[in-house]
Parts: structure tokens; C-alpha cells; sequence
């Protein structure tokens, strides 16, 4: 593919048109104020794998509402683990029991967390979504789209916070090293969380989703962002209502108010996310950050290259203190 977005150049000076709502965090405060609801409850499974520990977890999530995911443990450690949360991309679920195993194999304690409704694309979900919404395209992004109060994407980012205070809670985890991290939807997920849930230490953003949506729109040729082109251009007085609903969930709004070191990847030929749009999040950012530009590549990203850059930097960066020499 061709890259269709800005050069290189011009993205390492593009500064997102954002405007966020004055009650931004009067509607996160209101959201995020549910009722924890039962304890979590895991489940010894057997997954097959004999280096791994799996459990199949159920949490409530936004509204009560239970939300399935995975942990995998590595077989054998002293002391407790750090944390990885992985969130999934679009209309992807947590998967079979063995299928997303990478980060326990590296000897973190590993959440793998559903979205609720999805999970029916490229991997199988367990968790449904019991909220019904209005008119809407095909897809999950345009659902309940003109009023944030019952956006899909508010029960979601809710989902993934409780999600963060699950492993955090966990007794074999070190609540003090937590990372989140995922791909495309789950990009933009981990960033959410990374700022409206407490006890973050790092962000892995693979190719983000949920960016700068104004933006996406407006230049992306394929969905899901075609999806909000596709409603408007059928609620044609409609903009204004749709575009504030999306700033209340705009990653790169979000991204603003983060604090955790952060790795980004960004690919130049990216169909999906146009690069102009994870850039706006990476410079919206406000915490310690670097980004990762794959300049010949689509909506994969870096995969299994970007994967050894993570490692490395996800043990520096939640390396224990108190292992260090002395």
C-alpha cells in the first residue's frame, strides 16, 4: 500500500485540532463512581500449556455487568509478579485459553480482558453487552453515538478500568508495576486506561484506535472509522451532536492527561488508522513517551519486531527497585 497520510516530516510536527468538553471529568468521575459490585472470581482451567497457570476470570464491569477474561500466571516465580492488562482490537475477544499467553511467558501476571459485545471477528468473546442503543451502523462505533451518557464506548472504557483494578487486586501481583497494553482498539483502550485508572506504571499502544477522531473521519477509507462517516452521512444534522459525543472518549483528549511512561507504534501505511491520528495522540501525551515508525507497513504494525522492543523496554521500565545490584 501506498502511504496516504502526511509524510514523515510533517507528522513529527502535527498537533491535533482537540477540543475537549468542559465536563470532561465530571462525566468520567460519574462513570467511574458504579458499584464495584461481586469479588472477582478465578477459575483454574486447563489451558494444555505446561509452563503457564490459567484462569478464567469473571468481573463486573459498567453497570454490574460481567466481563470475562483470562490470567495466566507463569508456572513457576518467587515473590510477586508484574502486570500486563492486554486489551483486544476490534471486534476481537480474549480468545481460547492458550491463544494470547506471550506476556506470561516473559514472567508477568497476564490480564486477558474481553470487550463486551465483540468477539466474533478475527478471535471468539465470552462477555455480551446487555445495553441496547439507537439507530447505528453496522459495527460497534456508532452505537448510542449522540449522547455520551449511553455511547458504547462509556461502558467499554469502564470495563477496562475495572480490568486494571482486577489484576492490580490480584495476590500474586506486584500492584505497583502494572503496564497495559493492546492493539488498534486495544491502543486506544490501554491509553484510556492509562489516565482514568489508578495505579498504571506503563502504556504499550500498538497502533492506536480511538485517536483524533475528528480527524479519522474525515481521511480514514475503510472502518471502523468509515463507520461515522457512513452515519452522518445519513443524519446529516448531526455532526456537532456526534463529534462532542466522541471527544468525551478521544484518546488523544485523554492522552493529555496522562502520566505513565509510554511506547507508541505508529505505521506510515496504515489503512485503518491513518498515521496523522496516532501522532496526535503521541503528541498529546503528556507523559514520559517514544514511538516506533514502521514506514512500510499497514495496519499490522510492527508485530513480532515491535514485540522484542516492548520487552526490553517494559523490564526497564518496571524493573524492581529493590532487585537492582547493590
Amino acid at each position: 500500500m501506498p502511504q496516504l497520510d502526511l509524510p514523515l516530516d510533517q507528522l513529527h510536527r502535527y498537533r491535533a485540532e482537540l477540543s475537549p468538553p468542559d465536563d470532561l471529568w465530571e462525566f468520567w468521575r460519574s462513570t467511574l463512581s458504579f458499584d464495584g459490585g461481586p469479588e472477582p472470581r478465578f477459575t483454574p482451567v486447563d489451558s494444555g500449556l505446561v509452563v503457564v497457570t490459567t484462569y478464567d476470570v469473571v468481573f463486573s464491569g459498567y453497570g454490574g455487568h460481567p466481563v470475562r477474561a483470562w490470567l495466566h500466571l507463569p508456572g513457576f516465580f518467587i515473590g510477586r509478579l508484574p502486570g500486563v492488562v492486554q486489551f483486544q482490537g476490534y471486534n476481537g475477544g480474549r480468545g481460547l485459553a492458550h491463544e494470547h499467553v506471550f506476556w506470561a511467558c516473559a514472567g508477568y501476571a497476564h490480564l486477558v480482558v474481553d470487550t463486551r459485545g465483540q468477539g466474533s471477528g478475527w478471535t471468539v468473546g465470552d462477555t455480551a453487552d446487555p445495553v441496547g442503543t439507537g439507530p447505528a451502523q453496522p459495527g460497534f462505533l456508532t452505537r448510542g453515538i449522540e449522547d455520551p451518557q449511553g455511547y458504547y464506548y462509556r461502558r467499554v472504557y469502564a470495563d477496562a478500568v475495572r480490568a486494571v483494578e482486577v489484576l492490580r487486586s490480584h495476590p500474586s501481583v506486584d500492584s505497583g508495576r502494572i503496564a497495559v497494553t493492546g492493539v488498534s482498539q486495544g491502543g486506544g483502550l490501554a491509553l484510556a486506561a492509562s489516565v482514568l485508572a489508578d495505579g498504571v506504571s506503563a502504556v504499550m499502544p500498538d497502533v492506536p484506535f480511538l485517536c483524533d477522531f475528528a480527524r479519522a473521519a474525515r481521511i480514514a477509507t475503510g472502518d471502523p472509522y468509515a463507520e461515522i462517516a457512513r452515519y452522518l452521512g445519513a443524519h446529516r444534522g448531526a455532526p456537532e451532536r456526534v463529534f462532542r459525543t466522541l471527544s468525551y472518549f478521544d484518546a488523544a483528549v485523554l492522552a493529555a492527561h496522562a502520566r505513565p511512561p509510554a511506547l507508541f507504534s505508529v505505521a506510515l501505511m496504515d489503512t485503518i488508522c491513518p498515521p496523522s491520528t496516532i501522532f496526535g495522540a503521541f503528541h498529546s501525551y503528556a507523559g514520559p513517551k517514544d514511538i516506533m515508525v514502521y514506514e512500510f507497513n499497514d495496519h499490522e504494525g510492527g508485530e513480532a519486531w515491535h514485540r522484542t522492543r516492548q520487552l526490553t523496554w517494559l523490564a526497564a521500565t518496571l524493573a524492581d527497585p529493590r532487585e537492582a545490584p547493590q
